[in-house]
């Protein structure tokens, strides 16, 4: 199903694929009175999801990993493999894994499958349009609860260096900021800088760190206890 309306300029498409109609629909009422969604569509099933993120042009995916039908090839839940599908068929939509399950590796394989991050179902319903909203605009999300084995998965690999002692204080700021799940405007704002230097400087800080991408800063930083950044998140 997808509710078609008028696109406009700054306004975010939304999809939400949920095999439970209830809560799909439920979620789908409330984010159509939020001021920064334009359309919200909704997906039963990976198919309907690939299709619908092209056809809609989708900027934002609320994806449930257990769908009612289980990759056929591997038996492993559905979600992971329409995240990987619905990102080829739609590069720059950001996913969100919204899910009941708390199980580091599959929401590290839903992670590496592209999604931006993950929360559970059982979250307050602020919290899951704050969650897609930041996703929406360059964030990470992750939820309590994951850990070190997420990492592990993500990463490919079990040993890590000592980072952060390592870094500039700029660099730790950064660091900070990144791990919070903030976005490139965010992080221009607080720092003072364009946001071209703050794609050049993250660029630079994944290197240092020897991460593939922001969620592994995130994962890692909450592995070693890096503190959380003492800016204003509004």
């Amino acid at each position: 199903m997808a509710e078609r309306a008028p696109r406009q300029h700054g306004l975010r498409s939304v999809l939400l694929v949920d095999d439970h109609p209830i809560f799909r629909r439920g979620l789908a009422s409330i984010l159509r009175s939020e001021p920064w969604v334009g359309a919200v569509h909704e997906a039963a099933d990976r198919s309907e999801a690939v299709r619908l993120s092209v056809t809609e042009q989708v900027d934002v995916v609320s994806m449930d990993l257990r769908l009612s039908t289980p990759d056929e090839a591997s038996g492993r839940p559905d979600g992971i493999r329409a995240t990987r599908e619905l990102l080829r068929a739609r590069p720059h939509a950001a996913v969100l894994v919204l899910t009941m399950v708390m199980d580091e590796v599959l929401v590290a394989e839903a992670m590496a499958a592209g999604a931006r991050g993950y929360l559970l179902k059982s979250a307050d319903p602020d919290e899951v349009v704050q969650a897609l909203h930041l996703v929406a605009g360059g964030g990470v999300v992750l939820g309590a609860g994951v850990g070190p084995a997420a990492l592990r998965v993500r990463s490919g690999s079990e040993e890590w260096p000592p980072p952060f002692d390592t870094l500039s204080d700029r660099e730790r700021r950064l660091a900070q900021l990144v791990s919070a799940g903030r976005s490139n405007a965010f992080i221009a704002r607080a720092l003072g800088l364009s946001d071209k230097t703050v794609r050049n400087q993250v660029s630079a800080l994944l290197v240092r760190l020897a991460v593939p991408d922001r969620v592994a800063v995130a994962l890692l930083a909450r592995e070693r206890g890096l503190p959380p950044p003492d800016v204003d998140s509004s």
